[in-house]
């Protein structure tokens, strides 16, 4: 790959006057653009597209500035992309060529990785002004998080300070993504050396006249919420409206929501962007802005829209155009099963249905009626046949008969299942989907190479009781009509591999355990204090369960990540350990 030439210096004083000079007077109309894009990490050249895309569209409506996402050109997080040789050259020239091919339209604000004004090598997340065919303009990110997912410092430089951007007379506060958390419980930069002061304060004591926040903000439960909360305190600190740029899609692991918003100066809702989906919006900075009612946020419907596009993003980012996954006719399965026909098309779904000799007739009717209410595809294939082929094994028959429905052959009879996935998978091209919860998945109530293979898991940060109540608000809300069987979701649960088999005989009621489990995962409890609330002998089983099994959860699919404590890359803990629960 070519090296690009020497970088110019645009940061900094040089930068604000080659800004200051794209100004023929001071304090010209400005009307914003606001694009939501849905980038492909690494793929710069489809995601310079977006943005031309975008500004065509702006344009035609009257846009002088169109805002784009942080990181908009490699796609965030773009992970040790970055560490590998020139690539970040690869984005510098990418940002270049987009500057000269958006000559003669409206400026553009993107969001990119960069070795601009990064010395020792080192890398900036930065915010570039393109206008008339030049980066006329770049700014650097000052608070760089380093907890949960993120893991910035291994890869950027902080800038000093930020930088005021200058665009048609008008001092443009422009920060990025992290920069307005200062100051937030997660955060802790009061105590941080690299994050010492608020980088939207700083910018209003330079002169800044409207805060422009380019972010690619994941989404959690409640976070829509929080970030509205953050951008208020800072309008009401600093009387400047606030304009919020969000990623949306899914990028592994991670969902971004989108959830653009514009607050005027009086911290009113002006503008906001759509949910989970691509949206571009003009706002005038110069004309009274009218407060909007903010969008309607439900709690079932946020995780349904988030499974949905992790999901369908995951899959299209991948190459995949069809999935197959196994239909027990139980409630994880079936909600599974209509998660992937609402994100790819019910036609390019395929569910397996596979008795065993403990499989009572109910789940198979169950699963099928399921099928046949969603439009998919849908066959049976009992496995008895292979399972009594085992039992007649030379090596291993003897240890599978001796006891009959032991923890041994229940586990190979999900594995003969998730064979029969991966079989389909591999023979087709199909991405296999497993289907366990996070509240199985917690306490190990899953099989390796069974019920847990597959190449995502799309339940898999969503406790059980969180997959009984999206269930319910699709039949009840969402579709208006039993979709998923009444059945499925009010019999009890039961993996079906003993006889006469029920869930709760192993583990603790549900709502017991979803408390408990949220406790120990979500809030980091102590099992002391737990057992002030529950059983101590039941909390200090889940807690043991919990903690032997990491070796599982270290071999699960990809997921979507929807809490701050997911399975994966949001929680991070030992296999090789031993911990006193007393």
């Amino acid at each position: 790959m070519r090296e690009s030439a020497q970088p110019i210096r645009y940061s900094g004083e040089a930068s604000t006057q080659k800004a200051f000079a794209q100004s023929t007077k001071v304090n010209q109309p400005v009307k914003l653009a606001l694009a939501q894009l849905n980038p492909i990490v690494g793929d710069l050249e489809g995601n310079a597209g977006l943005v031309k895309q975008a500004t065509q569209e702006a344009a035609k409506r009257g846009a002088d500035l169109l805002i784009t996402p942080e990181m908009i050109i490699s796609g965030y997080p773009p992970k040790d992309l970055l560490l590998r040789e020139s690539f970040v050259q690869a984005c510098d020239r990418a940002v270049e060529q987009l500057a000269k091919e958006l000559a003669g339209t409206i400026a553009v604000l993107i969001g990119h990785p960069t070795h601009r004004e990064a010395p020792e090598d080192r890398i900036a997340n930065a915010a570039s002004l393109l206008l008339n065919g030049e980066i006329v303009a770049t700014t650097h990110k000052t608070l760089l998080p380093n907890y949960d997912v993120f893991d910035e410092r291994r890869y950027f430089r902080p800038a000093d300070n930020p930088t005021l951007i200058e665009f048609r007379g008008r001092k443009l506060g422009v920060h990025i993504c992290e920069d307005a958390w200062w100051g937030e419980p997660d955060t802790a930069y009061h105590d941080d050396p690299c994050g010492q002061f608020d980088p939207v304060a700083y910018l209003v004591e330079k002169g800044a006249e409207v805060l422009i926040n380019l972010s690619a903000s994941p989404f959690e439960i409640s976070k829509p919420d929080r970030r509205v909360g953050l951008l208020e305190r800072h309008v009401k600190s600093h009387q400047r409206p606030f304009v919020f740029v969000n990623q949306v899609g899914g990028n592994d692991d991670l969902v971004f929501d989108g959830n653009g918003l514009v607050l005027n100066e009086r911290g009113e809702l002006v503008a906001q962007l759509a949910q989970f989906e691509p949206d571009l919006q003009v706002v005038d900075l110069d004309n009274p802005l009218n407060a909007e009612e903010p969008i309607d946020v439900h709690y079932e419907m946020d995780l349904l829209n988030a499974l949905t596009l992790g999901l369908k993003d995951y899959m299209r980012k991948c190459s995949f155009k069809e999935c197959v996954l196994g239909l027990s006719g139980g409630i994880d399965s079936a909600l599974a099963c209509y998660i992937a026909a609402r994100a790819v098309g019910p036609e390019n779904v395929h569910g397996l249905l596979m008795p065993s000799r403990y499989s009572s007739d109910h789940s198979v009717d169950d699963a099928m009626k399921l099928a046949e209410n969603l439009g998919c595809d849908a066959q049976v294939i009992p496995i008895d046949e292979v399972h009594r082929a085992y039992e007649r094994s030379v090596v291993i028959g003897e240890e599978l008969t001796s006891d009959p429905a032991g923890l041994a052959d229940q586990n190979l009879q999900a594995r003969i299942r998730g064979a029969m996935v991966m079989v389909r998978s591999n023979r087709n091209g199909w991405i296999a989907l497993a289907t366990g919860n996070k509240s199985e998945i917690a306490v190990g109530y899953c099989t390796l190479y069974g019920d847990m293979a597959g190449g995502f898991a799309v339940l898999s940060d969503i406790f059980k009781r969180d997959v009984y109540s999206v269930s319910r608000y699709i039949n009840e809300v969402v579709e208006q009509r039993e979709v998923i069987p009444d059945n499925i979701i009010n019999k009890a649960p039961s993996a079906e591999l003993a006889p006469d088999q029920f869930d709760q005989d192993v583990l603790p009621p549900y709502p017991v355990l979803d408390a408990i489990l949220e406790g120990l995962v979500e809030n980091e409890r102590s099992v002391e204090s737990l057992s002030k609330e529950h059983p101590a002998e039941t909390v200090r089983w889940v807690a043991s369960r919990l903690d032997r099994n990491e070796f599982k959860r270290r071999q699960l699919s990809p997921g979507i990540k929807l809490s701050q404590r997911a399975f994966g890359s949001g929680r991070r803990f030992p296999m090789a350990a031993r911990l006193d629960y007393s």
